[in-house]
């Protein structure tokens, strides 16, 4: 199957205040790929993130130079409806964050917020959000008890879920499953593995491990620069810079 550039970043440099945290960034994410952005803390990994969907724009004095395009257009171009676009571009971010209501509510939220009213259509989505997070036969039979209860693999699977009731065209995660056991962990990427079918997927995984298992494409990041992008394949067997290499292998980080 042949990949188009969903997202296309092109010279962008971005700002808090005086401080640049991101420096003449290039690259794109393909449709139906996993992209993952790796590298040390502060590298800049969740402000490019961030940008995607403007939600730098919540950040006082947050400023950029050059482009992310979502299917040819500008995000920033002052005609753009910035909450349709986090609509299209969703976040998952490191910490669940769950609704203190039920599982079935908690997915419900966003298209209520839609306008969705009619039951049988929640009830639809509710379900294809869940199954498509790999969590539906976890919470079948406990959709009306509170989400709170849940583990915290559960829970961010949940945010997944809440993400896709949206229907959106790209998920973005940093780093979802940070503070998970392994067999938590596992069932993110599993999910992952099958979201891509539908879903472009862009990615802060937690470790290097974590984004040399499920990375079609990947990026490593370093102060705020793209040190390399290419295949995942190739980064994580047959680096082509040497910084690239050093940190793959542990040598800092």
């Amino acid at each position: 199957m042949a990949h188009q550039a969903k997202i296309r970043v092109e010279n962008l440099n971005f700002y808090f205040g005086a401080l640049q945290s991101l420096k003449n960034i290039n690259l794109e994410a393909q449709s139906n790929q996993i992209l993952a952005i790796f590298g040390p803390a502060r590298g800049g990994k969740t402000t490019l993130l961030r940008a995607l969907n403007r939600l730098n724009d919540l950040v006082h004095d947050a400023h950029h130079t050059g482009r992310v395009l979502l299917d040819g257009q500008d995000v920033y171009d002052p005609r753009v409806d910035v909450a349709e676009l986090r609509r299209k571009v969703g976040m998952v971010f490191a910490l669940p964050v769950s609704l203190p209501t039920s599982v079935f509510e908690n997915v419900a939220y966003g298209p209520r917020l839609k306008g969705i009213k009619d039951h049988a259509h929640l009830e639809e989505t509710v379900y294809k959000a869940l199954t498509a997070a790999v969590l539906w036969e976890e919470v079948k039979d406990r959709l009306h008890t509170p989400a709170l209860r849940l583990s915290g693999g559960q829970q961010q699977r949940l945010s997944i879920a809440r993400v896709l009731a949206l229907e959106p065209e790209v998920i973005l995660l940093d780093e979802p499953s940070s503070g998970l056991d392994p067999i938590s962990t596992l069932k993110i990427e599993e999910s992952l593995q099958k979201l891509k079918r539908d879903y472009t997927i862009i990615i802060a995984p937690h470790s290097v491990q974590q984004a040399a298992r499920i990375a079609d494409q990947a990026a490593f990041f370093l102060m705020g620069e793209l040190i390399e992008y290419g295949s995942g394949a190739e980064i994580f067997t047959r680096p082509r810079d040497q910084r690239t290499e050093d940190y793959i292998t542990g040598r800092f980080g």
